[in-house]
């Protein structure tokens, strides 16, 4: 390695990429090119980065292979930041086994790392959990122990175990500390901040009450029937089921939980399942339907009997009806919540995390951008989507898998 070499290296260790790139910004060799592509991902230019990686991993002689899996690593990352899926795990697999292989620990260590971390923004919570209690993350650079208690932090916390979250935390907190990288010191105070937000409203007996994380852990513990807006399912205890799939039942289910212990006539119920408010003998007939497989659905948490009006939701166990109401409302609140991170996000990445067909995904970009939620840079495959961050509260509930099943 030569001095100029040596010297951008040490440079973009120390998180100064403008530094780095006076020594070698006029260098096209493969090593330069690599140290250029890490230096424009720490300035921004993830696109440029991506491209310059690109080339020094094909510049690398068969020999160096060492040289290829750290460009390897280096793209993942990029495109991790891109928000692009695209790219299959085992290529970042295969370059981790090399770097340990050429005893590259370091490296080895970000890999799993930026896999882990994938698997997070996708809601795959158990590959995430798999993936972290794999590493071996004792003596490694305070900086790769900061980001590895980060994601253990994030996992923790979307699924909800608040206490390990907290532990979690206060150790990324400590080796960020350590590592003096002030962007990632930032991102751990901004995720312990998050505990202390409101994360979901409480509505029951025609009041509203702003819960956080704790909070809704404790609801959950409680016994009472939820009907839960944000994962759009039902919980007692420690049953679960899910209604993601049946959008008219979880609205039929949500109305008669939102006037529990009072009933709702057959009219407002038709207006909220079938968007409707000229309501015919169809549609009455239809809501006959609809209301007798959600009476199969939900047999083992409640009764829906009819009264003279309309129908009413009876409790089989629970001593309460409680709607976990998400703090932003919508169909479309989990896109905005994952927009709303400050990464521009593809429409197939987002598709990929909703676990939604892309033109489904498409179509409420477009319903959003209309109104205003979300704007879009870019044209066909380049297009990207944005969203203003939503301040005053955590959409960690809102996220892909943030409630899993217990």
């Amino acid at each position: 390695m030569d001095s100029l070499i040596a010297a951008s290296a040490r440079a973009l260790a120390a998180g100064d990429a403008l530094e780095a790139l006076k020594r070698i910004a006029l260098r096209d060799d493969p090593p330069a090119l690599a140290l250029r592509g890490i230096a424009m991902a720490q300035l921004g230019e993830l696109a440029r980065a991506r491209e310059l990686l690109r080339h020094a991993a094909r510049g690398f002689g068969a020999h160096e292979d060492l040289a290829r899996a750290r460009c390897v690593v280096a793209e993942a990352e990029v495109a991790l930041a891109m928000r692009d899926f695209a790219g299959s795990p085992r290529t970042l697999a295969a370059a981790a086994a090399t770097l340990d292989a050429r005893a590259d620990p370091a490296n080895a260590l970000q890999a799993r790392l930026i896999a882990a971390r994938r698997s997070l923004l996708l809601g795959r919570l158990d590959e995430a959990a798999a993936a972290l209690a794999r590493l071996d993350s004792r003596e490694v650079p305070p900086l790769l122990a900061a980001i590895a208690e980060l994601i253990g932090g994030e996992l923790a916390l979307r699924s909800l175990r608040i206490g390990a979250a907290q532990e979690a935390l206060a150790r990324a907190s400590t080796a960020a500390e350590r590592a003096r990288v002030p962007a990632l010191a930032a991102e751990v105070a901004e995720m312990r901040a998050a505990i202390d937000r409101p994360a979901a409203r409480r509505q029951s007996g025609g009041g509203e009450r702003v819960l956080r994380l704790d909070e809704v852990v404790a609801l959950l513990d409680a016994g009472a029937l939820i009907v839960d807006a944000c994962r759009r399912g039902l919980r007692a205890g420690a049953t679960w089921l899910s209604l993601a799939r049946r959008p008219v039942l979880f609205t039929l289910v949500r109305t008669l939980a939102a006037a529990w212990p009072g009933d709702v006539d057959r009219h407002t119920l038709i207006a909220h399942a079938f968007r409707t408010r000229r309501p015919d003998e169809t549609h009455r007939a239809r809501l006959r339907v609809e209301m007798g497989r959600l009476r199969a659905l939900v047999a083992r948490f409640a009764r829906v009997d009819a009264t003279g009006q309309g129908f009413v939701l009876r409790p089989r166990d629970a001593s309460e009806v409680v709607v976990l109401a998400p703090p932003i409302d919508g169909d479309d609140a989990s896109l905005v919540a994952l927009l709303s991170d400050g990464a521009a996000w593809s429409t197939s990445a987002l598709a990929l995390a909703v676990g939604a067909s892309q033109r489904t995904v498409q179509r409420a970009l477009v319903e959003l951008e209309a109104a205003g939620r979300v704007r879009s840079i870019g044209r066909a495959r380049t297009q990207r989507w944005l969203s203003p961050p939503l301040a005053g509260f955590t959409t960690i509930l809102l996220l892909p898998a943030a409630l899993p099943p217990a």
